[in-house]
């Protein structure tokens, strides 16, 4: 049994999932809340603060994109970790999730164990202060680019562009070194971490927003290998 006191609130209009979910999170220790919509998420989240979020995709009056959408243009909860529960494994949906800045996915019918081990693995990457341990300054500067590790807040041209979590990693970690190649493999365990499994795919979405948000030119792609900042 672990001896965490991390709080995870649960969001599912299944009230036997919430239940399973619940019962076994309590099992490890975790404070555990419960929502049947994300209306009621959002409520909640405002009060309790949780340091994890699990969002059910398929819900009435807000569904869980729309609720990840919605905390995440709340300032005290850009840093908060949010993972989608769904059964639906479409490329689009995941797609669709991880724009509205989502950690991760965990998919139903949900094994126990499967669940506590990739809660486990969020939260061993889990940084309440926000800052990277890839370097210690707060904020770096290239050029026109300034990257506020503390603020999760870009500015480019004195112009603040907000990002979600994982494209601000991203794009931290490929800044932390001008000109060096990260592979795919470097990338996934550096932003992602090794106990969460997304594909190829993923890494290119997060490029493609970051491009549309910060121009082309910053990120070069090098075919075969990776990505490589080229200021």
């Amino acid at each position: 049994m672990s001896d965490h006191r991390y709080k995870i609130l649960l969001v599912d209009d299944e009230p036997d999932i919430l239940e399973f979910m619940e019962y076994n999170l309590k099992k490890e220790n975790y404070t555990v809340f419960k929502a049947g919509n994300g209306r009621d998420a959002i409520r909640i989240a405002k009060t309790e603060r949780p340091d994890l979020i699990i969002l059910d995709i398929m819900m009435p009056e807000m569904d869980g994109i729309e609720t990840c959408r919605t905390l995440r243009e709340m300032p005290e909860f850009r840093k908060t970790m949010i993972a989608f529960l769904t059964a639906r494994n479409e490329d689009y949906s995941q797609i669709a999730g991880f724009d509205v800045g989502a950690d991760d996915y965990i998919t139903k019918p949900i094994k126990p164990r499967v669940l506590i081990s990739r809660i486990g693995a969020l939260f061993r990457r889990y940084d309440p202060t926000g800052a990277s341990s890839d370097a210690k300054a707060q904020v770096l500067t290239i050029g026109d680019l300034q990257i506020d590790r503390e603020q999760y807040l870009i500015q480019k041209g004195g112009e603040k562009i907000e990002l979600p979590r994982k494209e601000f990693e991203l794009l931290a970690l490929l800044a932390s070194k001008p000109g060096k190649v990260f592979t795919r493999e470097e990338i996934l365990e550096r932003v992602w971490g090794n106990d969460v499994i997304v594909g190829d795919r993923t890494i290119d979405v997060h490029v493609r927003k970051l491009r549309e948000k910060l121009g082309e030119e910053l990120i070069r792609t090098v075919k075969g290998i990776g990505y490589k900042f080229d200021f």
